[in-house]
């Protein structure tokens, strides 16, 4: 079995953050010393040399996703992103369109955001999903109407990686002359996305999800067709009057890296996390029985596993393991103790959603923390189960996924 390194659990939460590759870093730290201008500063060369490298980053983003340069605006993360796109565009065309379409399952700040906008008079439309956690697309179409402006589902699922039928999806908003939005937070720089491809109007990305620092974004703006919607903020009118504030050069070039990082080795990496995880599940389903698959199993992140074993709780498992940086579900959400609202739109009775967790493998990970996790999961679930019941739960191991 393996060894924990640096006394340090073994990180398996990717989904929430991931760590800032060095390549990333040793990109960046120039920016914060010695080429510390303000990127808005059009007079001297300290300025000049902050811009550069910003338009350098911008082009990054843009090439990671099949978008032009021009179409991409930085922002503080996804939330921003998020926001930005959801309220910008209902308030462009308020009083000519009041309809949006969203799903369930969407990120928090994509469900407030839409909730928010009902308090001034916009009806949202929160489509279901089934078991597998995906869109049925001709719910889709037939929930548009004349007045919708806009629809918004995520990319990759956060909680059960999920991936989502983005070309189908894009077809039919395009159909509708409606805007497509996705949260593809999770799903930049882990799988491939094409904006044109997709038929993606407006799309969100996180620096820290992507091996990139905290604290930066981006939002894709289409520009052909031109997608309009209103700032969220006033100022300066930086972003093309979308985004107004100074940018933060060195967060920019950070995200930058990570973009072209994950550009030229996403296809090596998708395959290394695929493998790792499969190796994981069969590992624990043949030394585990009533263990659980949450969401459909092939059309999920390559690194994305989210969990129920029978007789326990997520509480209780992750207790009991101490060496194991892992998560009940969403960071974002994780200080509630109710079950998943996702996993509970999926249509999993209270006791599997209490009782499941999320993994998250990453580029760092290694076969030796798969090994080492693997034993301490089916340690902590057999200790449970025992102290549950009172004897070891015995049978033949399967997994059922829904």
């Amino acid at each position: 079995m393996a060894a924990r390194h640096l006394n340090r659990p073994i990180y398996l939460d990717n989904h929430a953050t991931t760590p800032t590759d060095q390549r990333v870093v040793d990109a960046m730290l120039p920016f914060f010393t010695e080429k510390f201008g303000n990127p808005h500063s059009r007079d001297h060369a300290y300025g000049w040399e902050a811009s550069d490298a910003v338009e350098k980053a911008r082009g990054q983003v843009a090439t990671l996703i099949g978008a032009e340069p021009n179409e991409i605006i930085f922002t503080s993360g996804a939330t921003e992103s998020n926001n930005l796109a959801v309220q910008g565009v209902a308030r462009f065309f308020k009083g000519r369109k009041s309809h949006i379409v969203t799903l369930a399952t969407e990120h928090k700040c994509v469900l407030e955001a839409c909730r928010f906008l009902e308090g001034e008079g916009f009806k949202v439309t929160y489509l279901p999903v089934g078991s597998s956690g995906r869109l049925d697309v001709d719910a889709l179409d037939a929930a548009i109407t004349d007045e919708t402006a806009l629809v918004s589902v995520m990319a990759a699922h956060n909680e059960v990686g999920v991936i989502q039928p983005m070309s189908e999806i894009g077809e039919v908003c395009r159909a509708h002359k409606v805007y497509f939005h996705t949260d593809a937070a999770q799903a930049t720089g882990k799988i491939p996305l094409d904006v044109d491809d997709m038929k993606i109007d407006l799309l969100s990305i996180s620096g820290h999800k992507l091996y990139g620092p905290m604290g930066v974004g981006a939002l894709y703006v289409r520009r052909r067709p031109r997608v309009r919607l209103a700032p969220l903020f006033m100022g300066g009118g930086q972003e093309r009057g979308l985004r107004s504030g100074t940018l933060p050069a060195p967060l920019c070039v950070g995200i930058g890296v990570a973009c072209a990082i994950a550009d030229q080795e996403m296809p090596m990496e998708m395959e290394r996390l695929r493998t790792m995880r499969d190796r994981l599940l069969g590992d624990i389903a043949t030394g585990l029985d009533g263990v659980h698959v949450n969401g459909d199993i092939e059309g999920r992140l390559p690194g994305n596993l989210n969990i129920s074993f029978e007789g326990t709780d997520a509480g209780g498992v992750m207790g009991s393991l101490p060496d194991l940086a892992l998560s009940s579900g969403s960071a974002c959400i994780s200080a509630s103790i109710e079950p998943s609202y996702v996993l509970r739109a999926m249509g999993l009775a209270d006791d599997r959603a209490s009782a499941s967790i999320r993994i998250g493998l990453g580029r760092f990970n290694t076969d030796a923390d798969i090994e080492y996790a693997t034993g301490q999961i089916i340690e902590a679930v057999t200790g449970l189960r025992k102290n549950a019941s009172g004897v070891t739960v015995e049978g033949a191991p399967s997994t059922t996924a829904a």
